[in-house]
């Protein structure tokens, strides 16, 4: 048995005690994907991502390397490489970290730059400039077929998800995103997850199909 299977048991014991409709959510921090092209400009030619830990999403890992964005207006330091090396880079940004380097990010799922601002991203001496590629992560939920079976969705539908927290929300129009290879769990800015007091182990219930 893998881990991805292993995590996937888990998931779904933790839903079989919390109720069918309940989600773990998790915040996800400031953070750039690059593409193997760029990998290789900002670390040297042939380099490889280094793994440093695990993410929540099988196959996903934080990277020992780190980059700085730079703006119109500011920077962002120590920016975390989430791997492996994707087709296209791009940088997730909350709101508050796109107004401090002076970008006007838009609201996309992961993977839909196009037309979005550009920033220069930089590791020692070497920079990457990006024409396009930089976006404020739209909440989403990551899903297994079970999963979505289980809380009757489909790929790219739309949910409201009722947050149980400090300082509870209900998240509207709530992008679903299933996959055989991902966990169930739902994805929220560091932005979000402060304004809703967010904590460890917080649960969302799914409560509505968004029209």
């Amino acid at each position: 048995m893998n881990q991805q299977q292993i995590v996937q048991i888990i998931d779904k014991v933790i839903a079989e005690f919390q109720g069918k409709n309940t989600i773990p959510v998790e915040a996800s921090g400031r953070h750039v994907h690059l593409c193997q092209k760029d990998v290789d400009i900002l670390f040297g030619r042939g380099h490889q991502l280094t793994p440093k830990r695990e993410l929540s999403q099988p196959g996903q890992y934080l990277c020992q390397e780190r980059v700085n964005l730079i703006g119109p207006k500011g920077m962002l330091q120590n920016v975390a490489v989430l791997g492996p090396a994707r087709p296209e880079t791009q940088a997730e940004l909350s709101r508050t970290d796109a107004r401090i380097v002076g970008v006007d990010a838009p609201i996309r799922e992961s993977g839909n730059v196009k037309g979005s601002p550009g920033l220069v991203m930089t590791a020692g001496t070497n920079f990457v400039t990006l024409n396009e590629g930089v976006i404020v992560a739209r909440n989403h939920i990551h899903m297994t077929p079970e999963d979505a079976e289980r809380l009757g969705v489909k790929d790219k539908d739309e949910v409201d998800v009722k947050v149980q927290c400090g300082r509870g929300i209900t998240f509207n129009d709530v992008l679903v995103r299933v996959n055989s290879r991902f966990s169930l769990s739902m994805h929220i800015d560091f932005d979000e997850a402060n304004a809703v007091d967010l904590m460890p182990n917080t649960v969302g219930e799914v409560i509505a199909r968004s029209c």
